[in-house]
């Protein structure tokens, strides 16, 4: 099982990675940043609205925020048309989840959470611990794939590798 400082390191690590993500996206224009690249979301921007459309859903699950305004996966990539206001939400949205992170105790993270799965169709059940693990590594995931993307339009997001982030000892 993970503890509460794993958790709160992949926090602070998602809100770096997000702060290079979008300084290396803002580089690009609108239309660089909505063309479709082949990727599962397709462009830079229909990713980076999943990403925050998936944060969303998880953190309504796990502390009771509200959820999306659009209802599933397919949706997720266009929630937020306009890139100031994506960028906004999502520099928002990784402050309160470093904050809720700092909250968070050991006997939080040992229990179980039953939630509903649009994904799946069914109520499912795991252990808490599990689904931040997921949520962390989601994050990651997709975020690859933006990277991928930015550097094909010749945009340099920052080093991705955990030991280099500042501020760790």
């Amino acid at each position: 099982m993970i503890g509460t400082e794993h958790v709160q390191l992949m926090a602070a690590y998602n809100r770096w990675q997000n702060e290079s993500i979008y300084s290396a996206a803002n580089s690009l224009g609108d239309a660089e940043r909505c063309e479709d690249l082949g990727a599962f979301f397709g462009s830079i921007e229909a990713t980076l609205n999943h990403i925050l459309w998936a944060d969303r859903i998880w953190m309504s699950r796990f502390a009771g925020w509200p959820a999306p305004n659009v209802p599933d996966i397919p949706s997720s990539t266009g929630e937020i048309k306009d890139w100031a206001d994506l960028k906004t939400q999502r520099t928002a949205l990784d402050a309160n989840i470093i904050e809720w992170t700092q909250g968070l105790s050991a006997q939080d993270l040992s229990g179980d959470l039953t939630w509903h799965s649009g994904a799946a169709a069914r109520d499912m059940t795991k252990p808490f611990w599990i689904l931040l693990t997921h949520f962390f590594n989601h994050q990651t995931h997709h975020r690859g794939q933006v990277h991928a993307m930015l550097t094909s339009k010749g945009a340099r997001p920052d080093d991705t590798d955990i030991p280099f982030m500042p501020g760790i000892a």
